[in-house]
């Protein structure tokens, strides 16, 4: 079996220890090198040419940010970012996703050794999850002449942006599809509701992000809030986000239920919820991402009489989820990332036109 060879990129010897003990912990793969900062990584890099590089965000002599935008420019390679879990840790991280960063993975602020140790599942998950991933070109959220993304009409239709629902889910790679989704929506869209595998901590800070790029409002769902056109909500990192009804209203449901498919938010409920409570209403959107969660919750949009879209393969960083959905026949349409927004427009004034005929 050929191991995954790893990079582990840390300005300190405790954490690049342990990263290594972890790593040699497992049978399919293995740490062929570590360094002390960039500078020492880049020389690693071409003489080890690893299959995955876990990168630490602080570090002396270059920012990891600046690093990996050099190598993701020069050297394209699936890379793990390290940080720690502060506001500007979680803005960091981010922007690494946005640079081309796979995933991230949070340093303990307590108790380094034990936190890592028993981070040992999911680091390597993610590095086995990095090494399967497809490396996609960095997007910029604002172009080099520093305008957005060509941006979609108003809809001009109350009763259609009140009726409808857009309903996403995503995992890894999913930051930066979700903003390549909801950037060009027009302020009058319907409301959207949002599950994003990520942990506590760093949604707040997604969603400061993408209400700073985008036309319509983007916030982490409040428990019991109405669900209002033009505005996106985003499960917060440890809870489940869910549709309810309130007499003629859509509302939040935000809770700490028990996993489902080993994640909370889980996408699952979030689709189940929309399938008992919006049906044809909701259009469904499943997003890259590893596993099935989403799959069957799609499916059951689907037989509910919603529009359900599932991202393509070429432009997935992990055919995961997606894949799953469409096997299982829950996806009306596969769609290129870059044309995913049109495709939800599309189906809205389309929607819309044959209400008007009726």
């Amino acid at each position: 079996m050929k191991k995954i060879r790893v990079l582990c990129v840390d300005d300190s010897a405790l954490i690049r220890s342990l990263m290594t003990e972890i790593i040699n912990s497992q049978p399919d793969m293995t740490v062929v090198a570590t360094a002390s900062d960039p500078l020492v990584a880049r020389d690693l890099v071409k003489q080890h040419n690893p299959d995955v590089m876990t990168l630490d965000v602080e570090m002396p002599r270059m920012d990891g940010l600046e690093f990996l935008e050099k190598l993701m420019r020069l050297r394209p390679m699936p890379v793990v970012m390290v940080s720690s879990l502060t506001e500007r840790g979680s803005e960091a991280a981010l922007r690494a996703l946005e640079l081309g960063a796979i995933d991230f993975v949070t340093k303990p602020r307590l108790g380094i050794r034990d936190g890592l140790i028993a981070y040992t599942d999911l680091i390597a998950g993610k590095i086995r999850v990095a090494a399967a991933a497809r490396i996609l070109p960095a997007k910029r959220a604002v172009s080099e002449a520093g305008s957005a993304p060509a941006e979609a009409p108003l809809l001009r239709s109350p009763l259609l942006s009140t009726e409808k629902l857009i309903i996403i889910g995503a995992s890894t790679g999913g930051t930066e599809a979700i903003r390549e989704l909801l950037q060009p929506l027009p302020p009058d869209s319907p409301g959207i509701m949002i599950a994003q595998h990520m942990p506590a901590g760093f949604t707040h800070s997604f969603a400061q992000r993408l209400h700073g790029l985008c036309r319509i409002a983007v916030s982490e769902a409040v428990h019991g809030e109405r669900i209002l056109p033009g505005h996106a909500y985003i499960a917060p990192g440890g809870f489940h986000l869910s549709l309810s009804r309130s007499g003629a209203n859509y509302v939040a449901v935000v809770d700490q239920a028990p996993p489902v498919n080993r994640h909370r938010p889980s996408i699952d409920v979030l689709f189940d919820s929309a399938a008992r409570h919006a049906g044809k209403n909701a259009i469904g959107v499943i997003l890259t991402g590893m596993g099935r969660d989403g799959a069957e919750g799609l499916l059951r949009m689907h037989q509910a009489g919603a529009y359900t879209l599932a991202q393509d393969e070429a432009s997935c960083v992990v055919f995961g989820m997606p894949r799953e959905a469409i096997a299982l026949g829950a996806a009306d349409e596969v769609v290129a990332m870059q044309e995913m927004s049109q495709r939800v427009m599309a189906h809205l004034r389309s929607f819309g036109e044959r209400a008007n005929r009726v």
